[in-house]
Formats: structure tokens, sequence, C-alpha cells
């Protein structure tokens, strides 16, 4: 099955769509359209595809999954091996609560010790109550940032995780819009 959902996934990537039940039958090297028709109905029940209002078939909710394939030692070299541990789908580990959450692109270096930098792209979730400590998106005096919320007894303010930006202390009001919950880099 494995073979048949990696030569789909590559497909979708090389033309943003899945196949026609005709290109299946040439990619899968298949003569029937009866045993595509089967493969499908098999792909639909993994939930690895799904089929819109016209019947067309389209990426389900596993398409994105990727294999989690054990863990690799930060520290000292230790031998590994490979093995199929799990998979998991990005969305469901890195966002809870899909309707509240959106994706930014960071500008700018004051969160450079928190390591969020420039170019890196934040998904955020609205509604979430701030805590101390929390890296919040805020609207301070009618100008958005990104920084760590700070609480002090009955004191709040923003504080850069770099230490050539100083603390930003309300004048006449602090929102908060949302809470950072994931940082998303590309190594190209």
């Amino acid at each position: 099955m494995e073979k048949y959902k990696d030569k789909l996934k590559d497909f979708y990537s090389d033309f943003k769509r899945l196949p026609s039940y005709s290109e299946m039958l040439v990619l899968f090297n298949l003569k029937s359209k009866n045993s595509i028709y089967k493969l499908i109905n098999k792909l639909v029940e993994f939930d690895f595809i799904k089929k819109d209002q016209k019947g067309r078939i389209v990426p389900g909710n596993s398409f994105y999954d990727l294999r989690v394939l054990g863990s690799i030692q930060a520290g000292f070299p230790s031998a590994a091996e490979e093995e199929l541990v799990d998979t998991m789908s990005l969305d469901e580990f890195l966002i809870k609560n899909k309707q509240a959450s959106y994706i930014l692109k960071v500008s700018g270096y004051s969160m450079r010790d928190a390591g969020i930098l420039d170019g890196d792209m934040v998904i955020v979730e609205r509604g979430s109550l701030a805590h101390d400590g929390d890296i919040v998106i805020a609207e301070i005096d009618g100008e958005w940032t990104m920084k760590y919320f700070r609480q002090r007894g009955s004191k709040v303010y923003l504080e850069a995780a770099n230490k050539e930006y100083q603390d930003i202390v309300p004048q006449e009001e602090l929102k908060i819009a949302a809470v950072v919950k994931a940082v998303i880099r590309k190594y190209l």
C-alpha cells in the first residue's frame, strides 16, 4: 500500500492534483479500472484520499502524514537504526485549534534568543489566554509586535529575546491578539 501512497504523493507534488483513473492505470501499472476502483476505496478507508462533491479524488486527512523513523542523538554520536515508529500529521502535531490558528511571517531579530529568526514562520492561536513567559502577538499603543508577555503583580509589559531591545511598557493600551504555538524554519 505504501508504494501506491508514495506514487500518489509524487504525482501530486509534480502536478498539484491527484491523477485520474486512467492516469492511475499507467502510474500503478494495472490493467483494469476495477483494480483502480478497489484501490481507491481502500485509500479512502485509510483517509489517505477522499472524494469531493463532484466525485473527484482529493488528498485526505492522512495524505500529508510523515513517517516517524525513530529518534536521533543530539549530543554524542551513537549507533542508530532506522525503524518505522509511527506516522504523524504536522498539522495535528503543531495545531491544536485549527479554526483559531494562523501563520505569520517573522520580520526582525528581537526574538532571536528564543530561536525565532527573521524569515521564520510562527503558528499562532488567537483566543488563548496569555501567561507570564508566553510569546505573544500583541498590539501595544497602536503598534503590532511579537514578544514575551511578562506580568509582575499588576504590571504587564513585553520583553524581547534580544538584549539589544528594551522592554516595552504600555503607555495607553496592550491587547494580546494571539499566543505563539510553534516556529517553522525551512532550511534550503
